[in-house]
């Protein structure tokens, strides 16, 4: 409304002052002798006291508009400008604007910069915590995974050792009998020896024996010599030496891992065959076992962890082959292609 305000005393004043030169400039050219003829004087048949200010008016009406519509445009002009600056857009250039236009536009570019600059700060502030948190957060799941599984073996692991020798003494004292409670008795020593596969198995997924900087070859050896002396279980491995990236070797070993442990679980198997190749450009890990096996199309996709297993073999650009028959034990396979960079010169 100040504007609209400020238009209209812009119209007025400039048609007062049309009038006063038009006035001027009419009585210097047609002098009178008595102002008492001056509602005598005509202009185009018309009395000059009518046709003067109407004049006048008209021609600041039309003046009025003209500086409004230019104003408006130029308004228009800076909105448009603004809204870019707060978009984060380059500001369009305006080739006609006016001279003083021109310093408006630069700082509005100087503003851009800076909120563009702001942005980017703020953006890459906001990544990096959220990646501190990802951080703390995976911290913490570690220390904690590591605490129970500390306490499962300080106390679960330890009392299920103690009952593994204890109904293992006792059924060697009963060797010969064949009666109901001595059967029961070997299947209790039974559901013992399982319940400690699965705590070793639970160790596994709980506190998983990380590579550190070791050479996946070292990392497979060490993992599979602690569990030769932990599990009565024939284990036998072929790994050759293969030169990897670290991801690459760290999801091959998680998978490792996670075969191991479904194996210890589920298979009730007697043997584990674990084989590690690099022919040319592949590298090829292959787990098996003699155990009871499964049918893939039937069972749980979860049950197994072969959906984890193929989204780890996915993400280095690797395939997942996976073979069981039920009672002919299971094979597992991952196959990934290995990429050279090629060296420019």
């Amino acid at each position: 409304m100040k504007l609209f305000k400020r238009q209209c005393l812009t119209v007025s004043l400039f048609s007062l002052i049309l009038f006063l030169i038009f006035s001027i400039v009419y009585f210097v050219a047609f002098p009178l002798k008595d102002w008492a003829l001056l509602w005598q004087r005509q202009i185009w048949h018309l009395p000059f006291l009518l046709v003067a200010p109407a004049l006048s008016l008209l021609l600041g009406f039309v003046a009025g508009l003209l500086s409004g519509y230019g104003m408006r445009q130029t308004l228009l002009e800076l909105d448009d400008a603004i809204t870019d600056v707060i978009q984060g857009n380059a500001i369009k250039k305006h080739d006609q604007a006016a001279d003083h236009l021109h310093s408006v536009y630069t700082k509005l570019n100087q503003l851009a910069e800076k909120l563009s600059e702001q942005t980017q700060t703020t953006q890459k502030m906001a990544n990096e915590t959220a990646k501190l948190e990802e951080q703390a957060v995976q911290k913490i799941i570690s220390e904690e995974r590591n605490r129970l599984a500390r306490e499962l073996h300080d106390s679960v692991s330890q009392q299920l050792f103690a009952a593994s020798m204890l109904m293992s003494t006792i059924n060697e004292s009963r060797a010969n009998a064949e009666d109901t409670e001595s059967n029961q008795l070997r299947l209790v020593e039974q559901t013992i020896h399982q319940s400690q596969l699965e705590m070793r198995a639970l160790f596994l997924h709980l506190r998983p024996v990380q590579l550190h900087g070791k050479a996946l070859k070292m990392g497979i050896e060490q993992l599979l010599n602690e569990l030769r002396l932990k599990v009565p279980m024939s284990i036998n491995w072929t790994v050759e030496p293969v030169t990897l990236e670290k991801g690459i070797e760290d999801q091959l070993f998680r998978i490792l891992q996670e075969s191991v442990s479904n194996v210890l679980r589920h298979a009730k198997a007697s043997k584990l065959n674990v084989l590690l190749l690099a022919p040319e450009n592949h590298v090829i890990l292959r787990i098996s076992d003699d155990g009871v096996g499964f049918n893939p199309q039937t069972n749980k996709p979860g049950s197994y962890g072969l959906a984890n297993m193929k989204e780890r073999a996915a993400q280095i650009g690797g395939h997942l082959k996976l073979v069981s028959i039920p009672g002919h034990g299971t094979i597992l396979e991952v196959n990934v292609p290995i990429i050279k960079e090629e060296k420019h010169k």
